[in-house]
């Protein structure tokens, strides 16, 4: 694919993103006019009313004995949390580091690269695209 092929395609893809963006913000809009059109007095006093309730019903659920299970289902939620970001962050140094390799190695093998026309042309059209 030549390169004025992938500047078109990139130009596509940011069109498509933009038309994307502005239905997210336009359907955003709309569902906070709705939110805020549903919450009549009425349904508020019986949102306040049902909550505490179920903040009562809460409380006395601890005082029974079942608070241990809560605790005991946050605790292991946090440690789940803790080993998937470990998990991430190995991953995101291991990824670091293979492409630190991968940018060291081409450098060193081709110290010429800059004196092929080819090359020179390659960094003509990135610098007319805006690309680094």
């Amino acid at each position: 694919m030549s390169f004025d092929a992938l500047i078109r395609k990139v130009q596509q893809a940011e069109a498509a993103l933009e038309a994307q963006e502005r239905a997210a913000a336009a359907d955003w809009r709309q569902l906070r006019l709705s939110w805020r059109e549903l919450w009549t007095p009425g349904r508020i006093v019986l949102a306040g009313l049902a909550s505490g309730f179920l903040s009562g019903q809460a409380r006395a659920f601890r005082f029974t004995g079942g608070g241990g299970a809560l605790q005991l289902l946050t605790a292991l939620s946090g440690l789940f949390a803790a080993e998937g970001a470990q998990a991430a962050a190995n991953e995101a140094s291991d990824a670091a580091d293979d492409v630190a390799q991968d940018d060291a190695a081409p450098a060193a093998s081709a110290p010429r690269a800059s004196q092929d026309p080819s090359h020179e042309d390659t960094q003509r059209r990135y610098r007319e695209a805006g690309l680094p």
